[in-house]
């Protein structure tokens, strides 16, 4: 009897040290990968955190990391390992809105909770909601597009005043989604576009597509794609030796638009969650950390890194509140969160309800400039 009851304490104690296992999923090759790799590495930074604190429900947390490579079918395949072989009990990620909208749905199925940190698609968040859905399993902790195409709309023609606006956006879901989240925004300013141009990933030359905006007399270039495209737009500006202000959606912020465009891409504006500037202990804290741990300066995303950190401080507290890693209790403490936490982005109070899974309000985003190599604060 005794021997039996050390078996069993034993096999309790075994239990309860059981990791806890969390996806993480993301593009960590290509052109999207300053992204991906930012968020998966600031993930890792508050997996750490909390681990070295006594993990949560008394087990360590476990990354699973996948590389989607921004590709819509190998996200596909990665959602369905990670739940059906891996056995996640959440996934944190989604650095691209196709890849997130073709993926999630198997999260959504297998009632286990997404905290998508980057994707910013507007239909993101309500791709299972009222009345098809009853309950919902997609959260997110970035700037949907709705916010940000206002944001630059904002800044365009409210501030600086603009009247004629071209929009570039590149083909994929992000872009052509976020184009018309821009339309709707500019409609909403009576203001319709004098050029409207597309174009495709790995596009080197964006000659046509501008040329098409000069001659509509074009004031701004609004633009929703990623570092690289948006780099050969503001090159392709400076051949024509045509200069006009370069607004768009946050990957303005991105390493690789930054390196690739030089001097080109100085003043091009973007919302922002978080830029790389330590003016609260807590955001100084963090920033040394990734500084410190990945041997690196200026941090290749920043705002994907604060908003993958941030992700996994709001999934542990769910975890721990729910007292399980039940989908389904998880995902109800998410939407009921009573503690209140301070992130790198914001101080996070109920930042979600049933109907509203959308941690980042209008009023946590701020527009960023590029000014020598680096985001800054816009003036």
């Amino acid at each position: 009897m005794a021997a039996a009851l050390v078996g069993w304490s034993l096999a309790a104690v075994a239990t309860a040290a059981e990791p806890i296992k969390i996806g993480v999923s993301g593009p960590f090759t290509g052109g999207s990968a300053p992204m991906g790799v930012s968020m998966r590495d600031g993930v890792k930074l508050a997996v750490a955190d909390i681990n070295a604190k006594g993990g949560v429900l008394g087990r360590p947390l476990q990354l699973v990391e996948r590389d989607d490579e921004a590709k819509n079918e190998r996200g596909v395949q990665v959602a369905q390992e990670l739940i059906n072989k891996e056995n996640v009990v959440a996934t944190v990620g989604f650095n691209n809105t196709g890849v997130a909208l073709a993926s999630q749905r198997f999260y959504q199925a297998a009632k286990i909770p997404v905290m998508n940190n980057v994707a910013t698609g507007s239909v993101i968040t309500r791709q299972f909601v009222l009345p098809e859905y009853k309950d919902n399993y997609i959260f997110r902790t970035s700037a949907n597009d709705a916010i940000q195409s206002a944001m630059i709309v904002n800044e365009a023609v409210v501030r600086q005043k603009h009247t004629k606006v071209a929009i570039l956006a590149d083909s994929t879901n992000y872009g052509q989604l976020g184009k018309e989240d821009l339309e709707r925004a500019l409609a909403a300013k009576g203001i319709k576009p004098v050029a409207v141009e597309k174009y495709n990933l790995k596009d080197v030359d964006m000659t046509a597509q501008l040329l098409k905006a000069k001659q509509g007399g074009a004031e701004v270039v609004l633009t929703y794609g990623i570092g690289p495209e948006l780099a050969q737009i503001a090159n392709g500006m400076e051949k024509l030796n045509w200069k006009v202000p370069m607004i768009g959606s946050w990957p303005l912020s991105m390493g690789n638009f930054i390196d690739n465009a030089g001097k080109n891409g100085e003043g091009a504006r973007m919302p922002q969650t978080f830029i790389q500037d330590g003016n609260t202990p807590k955001r100084k804290a963090f920033i040394e950390a990734y500084q410190k741990a990945y041997k690196v300066d200026r941090i290749p995303s920043a705002v994907s890194a604060a908003q993958g950190y941030d992700s996994i401080f709001l999934l542990a507290a769910a975890i721990k509140q729910a007292g399980s890693t039940d989908g389904v209790k998880v995902r109800e403490a998410l939407e009921n969160l009573n503690e209140k936490l301070e992130g790198v982005i914001t101080t996070y109070n109920r930042p979600y309800t049933h109907d509203d899974h959308e941690a980042i309000k209008p009023n946590m985003v701020v527009i960023g400039e590029v000014k020598n190599g680096r985001v800054v604060l816009a003036k």
